[in-house]
C-alpha cells in the first residue's frame, strides 16, 4: 500500500492564514409576532451549513482545512454588525460570507470593512424574501463601492430544507477557493534574486503592481548573496549533506551533448553537484528562514517571508557559475530531499509575472506548477509534413499543438506519471504525494549537462516528456502601459505523441529540456483567439506561460476579479464566469464590463485613490 509522507505541514509563512467569517443576517423586527425569534434557528443553520461546506472542501496551501468562524449572534441591527466586526478582527477574518433566508436591513447588516472579500448568499425560498435582501444589499454594496459576490440558487427551496443545492455549492466553493487564494498573498513577499534577465519584460519588477494589486511586498537581493553564503558556510551542514546525498542517489544522470572541447571533467561535474546542492538549501533559507544556521548568523536565519520568487541566472551568473535549473525544478516540485512538502514557486529568469501566475494557480489547487516557454505551434499540416503523422483527438480538433519547453523551473510532477484514484494521469495535490509517487517521478527524469551555448558555467537541466493526456490550464499575467495588469487563460490538454513523432519535433529545439505538448480547447470561429492552436499562439501575450493541472479557468476568473485584474482572453464557458454582482452595471458584454469595473474600483490595496 502506498505510504503518504505528509498530511499537512506547518505554516512556513509569518502570519496566520486568512479566515472565513460567516455573518448570519436576520430580520431585526421582534414585537408580539416574534419575527426575528422565528428565524433564529433557520438563519444560524444556514451559517453552520456554509461553515461545514468550506471546512470539508477547502484547504490552505499547507494542507490544513480552512478556518471558518461564525458571528456569535445573528445580525439584525448595526450593533450586532459592529460586534461581528470586532470578533472577526480578532480572529483574522479576511473573507466574509453573509447568509440569510429572509429580509434584513441592508446597510445596517452588511459588511463594511473595505479590505474583506465579500459574498452574500440569499436563500431562494418563498416564505421569507431572502432573495429580496440579496438584491437590496448587493445594490447597496455597489452604491458604496464595496463589491460583493451574489449567491442565489436557481431552484426554490422549502423553508425547512437544510441541504445546500448543487449550484449554490458550486458558487460557494468557487468564491471560497478564490478568496482564500487571493487573501493568502497578503503581507507576503516576492523575493527576486537578481534582476532583469536577457531583457525579458516579465523580469522588470513593478513593485507598485505587487503592492497595490496583491498586497505583497518585493524583496530584492543580488545573486552574490548566494555566493557569500556558500563561501562563508552560511547554511546548515546537515541540510546540505542530506540534499547532496538525495541528488546523488535519486537524480539520474543524462547525456552530455556538448562538444568535447567544452565538456567539463568528471571531477568538475562532481563539484558542480555540490555547488547546486548548496544553492538549493540556501534559496530555501532565503525564502523561509532557517533557525539552524551556524551560530552568529541570526540575521540570515530570519529569511524574507517569501511566498514566491525568481532567480535571474542568465547571463551574468550562468556565464560563470552552474545554472539554477536543478534548484528551480526541485523547489517547484511537490517533494525534495525531505520528502513531500508544499511546493515553492521559483520563476526561472526571474520572470515575476509568470511566477505570480504560478502562485495564483498553486494557491487555488495546492499542486505544483509548470513554467515553460510557449515556444512553437505545430499545426496539423506541419506535423504531417515533418513526421508523416496525423494529429488525433483534441489536437486534431484544435488543428495543432503548442510546444511547452524551457530549461529550469518546470516541476518534475509534470512528467505525468502519477495517477488519481480512478487511474487517470494527474498532478496530485502535494499532500497526496506518496513515496511511490516520488520514486516514479524521479525515475521519469534524467539530468543532462547544461548546454554550453546557453550556460557557459555548466549545471544541469531536468529532462522528461509529458507522455500522457491531462487536463491543463495555461495562463499569462501581463502589464500593459496605460492599462495595467491583464490575465490570459487557456484551458486545454497535454498531448501524448508517438515516441518517434515527439522525438523528431523535440530535436528541432533543445533535446535536453523537459518537453510538454499542449493543445487548447478551441471554438473554430473565424477571427477568434481560440479558432485553433495557431490563433492562441498568435494572441499569446508573452514568451512564457504558467501551466496548472486541471481546468481551473473559472476559478482564475473569479480570483482575478477579486484582485481587480481584468481577463483579456479566455475559453471558459460563459455559464461558469462568476464575478461580483456590481460588474453587471458596467455593460452587457462580459469582457468589457470586467475591464470597466476593474478600472473603476482600482487596485484593492492602493493607498492613494
Amino acid at each position: 500500500m502506498a505510504r503518504r509522507i505528509n498530511i499537512m505541514s506547518k505554516n512556513r509563512y509569518i502570519g496566520e492564514y486568512p479566515v472565513i467569517g460567516i455573518r448570519p443576517c436576520i430580520d431585526g423586527r421582534r414585537g408580539p409576532l416574534k419575527v426575528r425569534e422565528s428565524l433564529e434557528d433557520q438563519t444560524m443553520n444556514m451559517a453552520k451549513s456554509a461553515k461545514k461546506l468550506f471546512e470539508e472542501n477547502l484547504k490552505y496551501s499547507n494542507g490544513e482545512p480552512v478556518k471558518v468562524v461564525i458571528a456569535d449572534t445573528t445580525i439584525g441591527r448595526v450593533a450586532e454588525s459592529a460586534a461581528c466586526e470586532a470578533k472577526f478582527r480578532k480572529e483574522g477574518v479576511a473573507i466574509t460570507l453573509s447568509v440569510t433566508p429572509c429580509w434584513c436591513y441592508g446597510s445596517e447588516t452588511m459588511d463594511m470593512n473595505p479590505l474583506t472579500i465579500k459574498g452574500v448568499w440569499g436563500l431562494n425560498a418563498t416564505e421569507r424574501p431572502g432573495a429580496v435582501y440579496l438584491a437590496s444589499v448587493l445594490a447597496t454594496h455597489a452604491q458604496k463601492g464595496l463589491p460583493a459576490f451574489g449567491i442565489y440558487g436557481k431552484d426554490v427551496q422549502e423553508a425547512d430544507d437544510t441541504a445546500i443545492p448543487e449550484d449554490v455549492k458550486d458558487k460557494l466553493l468557487r468564491f471560497g477557493r478564490a478568496a482564500v487564494a487571493a487573501a493568502s498573498m497578503r503581507d507576503k513577499s516576492y523575493l527576486q534574486i537578481g534582476s532583469v534577465t536577457m531583457g525579458i519584460g516579465g523580469s522588470i519588477m513593478d513593485q507598485n503592481f505587487v503592492e497595490e494589486y496583491l498586497g505583497m511586498r518585493v524583496e530584492s537581493i543580488d545573486e552574490v548573496e548566494i555566493l557569500r553564503r556558500i563561501d562563508e558556510g552560511i547554511y546548515n551542514e546537515d541540510d546540505y549533506k542530506k540534499c547532496l546525498n538525495w541528488i546523488k542517489t535519486e537524480c539520474k544522470k543524462g547525456f552530455d551533448k556538448n562538444p568535447d572541447f567544452v565538456k567539463k571533467s568528471d571531477e568538475q561535474k562532481e563539484k558542480d553537484w555540490e555547488f547546486v546542492a548548496k544553492m538549493a538549501v540556501i534559496i530555501e533559507d532565503l525564502y523561509q528562514g532557517n533557525p539552524n544556521l551556524p551560530e552568529g548568523r541570526e540575521e540570515e536565519a530570519v529569511g524574507h517571508n517569501a511566498i514566491c520568487g525568481g532567480f535571474q541566472g542568465q547571463r551574468q551568473w550562468t556565464d560563470h557559475w552552474p545554472n539554477c535549473d536543478l534548484p528551480e525544478a526541485v523547489l517547484n516540485t511537490s517533494f525534495d530531499w525531505n520528502g513531500a512538502r508544499e511546493p515553492f514557486i521559483l520563476a526561472t529568469e526571474n520572470d515575476a509575472l509568470n511566477g505570480l501566475g504560478m502562485l495564483f494557480m498553486k494557491l487555488l489547487t495546492n499542486r505544483a506548477q509548470m513554467f515553460a516557454d510557449v515556444r512553437t505551434c505545430w499545426n496539423t499540416e506541419s506535423v504531417k509534413r515533418v513526421t508523416n503523422y496525423t494529429l488525433e483527438g483534441h489536437a486534431k480538433e484544435a488543428d495543432g499543438i503548442i510546444h511547452l519547453i524551457n530549461s529550469g523551473a518546470c516541476c518534475l510532477d509534470a512528467s505525468g506519471v502519477c495517477t488519481d484514484k480512478d487511474g487517470n494521469p494527474c498532478i496530485k495535490p502535494w499532500y497526496e504525494i506518496t513515496e511511490e509517487d516520488q520514486k516514479k517521478i524521479m525515475d521519469a527524469v534524467t539530468w543532462c549537462e547544461a548546454d554550453n551555448g546557453y550556460f557557459r558555467g555548466g549545471g544541469w537541466s531536468s529532462r522528461f516528456e509529458t507522455k500522457v493526456e491531462m487536463p491543463a490550464t495555461m495562463i499569462r499575467l501581463n502589464l500593459v502601459k496605460n492599462l495595467g495588469p491583464v490575465l490570459q487563460i487557456a484551458e486545454g490538454w497535454t498531448v501524448g505523441l508517438p515516441e518517434d513523432v515527439s522525438d523528431t519535433l523535440w530535436k528541432r529545439t533543445d533535446y535536453t529540456w523537459p518537453c510538454t505538448w499542449f493543445t487548447p480547447r478551441c471554438d473554430g470561429k473565424e477571427g477568434s483567439p481560440f479558432e485553433n492552436a495557431y490563433s492562441l499562439m498568435n494572441n499569446w501575450g508573452a514568451n512564457h506561460g504558467a501551466i496548472s493541472y486541471g481546468h481551473i479557468g473559472a476559478d482564475l476568473i473569479t480570483m482575478a476579479s477579486m484582485l481587480r485584474i481584468p481577463v483579456c482572453l479566455h475559453n471558459v464557458p460563459d455559464k461558469d464566469v462568476y464575478r461580483p454582482a456590481a460588474w453587471n452595471a458596467f455593460g452587457a458584454d462580459k469582457e468589457g464590463q470586467d475591464f470597466r469595473a476593474c478600472a473603476a474600483y482600482g487596485p484593492l490595496y492602493k493607498t492613494v485613490r
